[in-house]
């Protein structure tokens, strides 16, 4: 049952047009937009410092941006309601759309991976390992987050709120740019959000091949468990 509603939930997201411009078209545009064209001061070759942040924001579009939009439009449809009325336990359709986000995370890291390599992409092959960890905690952190924005909204308002969420993250959580080269208090603060958190952890495992640090690990982590626990408490079936 397990894999049959993972295959399920995979699919859904792979067929949906505007899921596969979050997850795959958008990254890529930028992978190589950003690694090509000189914008910012950053070692050559570009695509080293540019290809942990592009992860980063792979990350938050699947499982935050596209969640919770998915969610909510489920909640409208009475998808839910009526998957809850089946033989499938909870567990079975809760642990079904998580497999299927990671499946999707796996499948952007492969192809924005081959993607950098072609321009010239050099990680810290000590790193790899350590950045597939971050990568599932990234994951379960924003997948929280698209869950307690897409469990407890009206579908026009989560689309909405969760397109705004994402350019708020991209612009002010290190994505666009790095964080050092934010005006201002925007530098401190985006080591406090979970785009820029994912982002400075990817950086040092994969460029620096140095241990994350305590700061992002906590971050996510006290993101993951907030949203979790509000989600818990507000989300509807219908």
């Amino acid at each position: 049952m397990l894999a049959a509603q993972t295959r399920i939930e995979t699919l859904l997201i792979v067929r949906h047009g505007e899921q596969a411009l979050l997850t795959l078209i958008i990254p890529i545009a930028l992978l190589i937009g950003m690694s090509t064209i000189h914008i910012g001061d950053l070692p050559e070759p570009r695509v080293n410092s540019v290809m942990p942040r592009i992860l980063a924001l792979a990350v938050m579009s699947t499982a935050f941006t596209g969640q919770a939009i998915a969610l909510g439009f489920d909640r409208r449809y009475g998808v839910l309601k009526r998957l809850s009325a089946t033989a499938l336990p909870r567990w079975t359709l809760i642990s079904g759309r998580v497999l299927a986000t990671l499946l999707v995370v796996a499948l952007q890291a492969v192809v924005l991976s081959v993607t950098a390599l072609f321009l010239g992409w050099s990680p810290a092959l000590t790193g790899l390992l350590p950045g597939i960890g971050l990568l599932v905690l990234g994951t379960l952190a924003f997948g929280a987050a698209g869950v307690l924005v897409g469990g407890a909204l009206r579908p026009e308002i989560v689309l909405a709120l969760a397109n705004a969420i994402w350019f708020v993250l991209l612009l002010a959580g290190g994505l666009a740019l790095p964080a050092d080269d934010l005006p201002g208090p925007l530098a401190v603060i985006a080591g406090f959000l979970p785009s820029g958190a994912l982002a400075e952890a990817l950086d040092a495992v994969l460029v620096h091949s140095a241990l994350p640090g305590a700061q992002p690990i906590l971050v996510l982590l006290a993101w993951g468990v907030a949203c979790g626990a509000t989600a818990l408490r507000t989300t509807r079936l219908t």
